[in-house]
Formats: structure tokens, C-alpha cells, sequence
């Protein structure tokens, strides 16, 4: 049974950063391709980043620019670095594979305010 917890969120003023981290247990977590997620109040939940095993990266054209997601697999361990956060980056995120396992964690509070 998978299990991944995230930390690092938070109350951040518009232009701020965060760094978000997610630890995952349970599974070979060097196998699989790791993403960010988040879901805003009302909004379905979408990916805005995306790691290979090999360390290769794919963003959203919303946070492109802004945001970096990194891996540590010897720690298993995914984080997203979030720079020149907007009101819209408010949400909760989620971190898990793609595609992702059925489990999801509690996912970390950021809001963002203007």
C-alpha cells in the first residue's frame, strides 16, 4: 500500500515562494514517472508538473516559469520549488504518480493572497 505525504504549504503574499515535499513509501519509487497536482476550490484537480524517472520535466503553461519539481530517489522523496506565486496558485496540492495510484495523501494547503 502506497502512502505519500506532503508538507510545506502555507499563507504566502502574491509574489512569494514556497517549497512543497512529498514522501512516498510503499512502492519501488525510482520506477515511476512523479507529479504534482492541485485542486482548487470548485476546480477539478489537474497536474501542473511531472518528473521521469530519469529526471526529465514537464510543466503546466500556468506555472511554466515559476515552478520546479525535482526528485530525490535514494531519499524517495518528490519537491516542487514554487516561485512568483499568484492568487491563482491558490489550492491544495497533491503529489503522486502518473498515473496516479488509487491512494492520495491529505495534500498541503498554499494559498496565495493578492
Amino acid at each position: 500500500q502506497v502512502q505519500l505525504v506532503e508538507s510545506g504549504g502555507g499563507l504566502v503574499q502574491a509574489g512569494g515562494s514556497l517549497r512543497l515535499s512529498c514522501a512516498a513509501s510503499g512502492r519501488t519509487f525510482s520506477n515511476y514517472f512523479m507529479g504534482w497536482y492541485r485542486q482548487a476550490p470548485g476546480k477539478e484537480r489537474e497536474l501542473v508538473a511531472r518528473i521521469t524517472n530519469g529526471g526529465s520535466t514537464v510543466y503546466a503553461d500556468s506555472v511554466k516559469g515559476r515552478f520546479t519539481i525535482s526528485r530525490d530517489n535514494s531519499k524517495n522523496t518528490v519537491s516542487l520549488q514554487m516561485n512568483s506565486l499568484k492568487p491563482e496558485d491558490t489550492a491544495v496540492y497533491y503529489c503522486n504518480r502518473l498515473p496516479p495510484w488509487g491512494t492520495w495523501g491529505q495534500g498541503t494547503q498554499v494559498t496565495v493572497s493578492s
